[in-house]
């Protein structure tokens, strides 16, 4: 597995509304976008505490890999960040819809 600095994270202009509502489509993927819609950083233990490891590692590999969230290592604790920014210019109103904030 490729050490966390390495993983790859799509530019904006390469986001795809499928992927995106795709991984923004199950349940746990879509609490964890909520427990980083607040735009703070979050760290992974922090966001998704009571789940088993391969399940946290697979759903946020979905949801890095869509688009919807980026991952920063910071010594051995990995940090998340949901990507509002790039969500937002890509797709406008496609989180506040999800989340319910509109």
């Amino acid at each position: 597995m490729a050490a966390a600095a390495e993983l790859p994270h799509p530019t904006a202009d390469r986001l795809e509304l499928v992927e995106v509502l795709a991984a923004l489509g199950h349940p746990v993927r879509l609490e964890i976008v909520r427990r980083l819609a607040s735009g703070e950083e979050a760290f992974c233990g922090e966001v998704v505490p009571d789940l088993p490891r391969s399940s946290v590692t697979h759903h946020l590999k979905v949801l890095r890999e869509s688009g919807v969230i980026c991952q920063r290592p910071q010594g051995r604790k990995l940090y998340l960040a949901l990507r509002r920014e790039d969500l937002a210019l890509r797709f406008p109103g496609l989180l506040e819809l999800v989340l319910g904030e509109a």
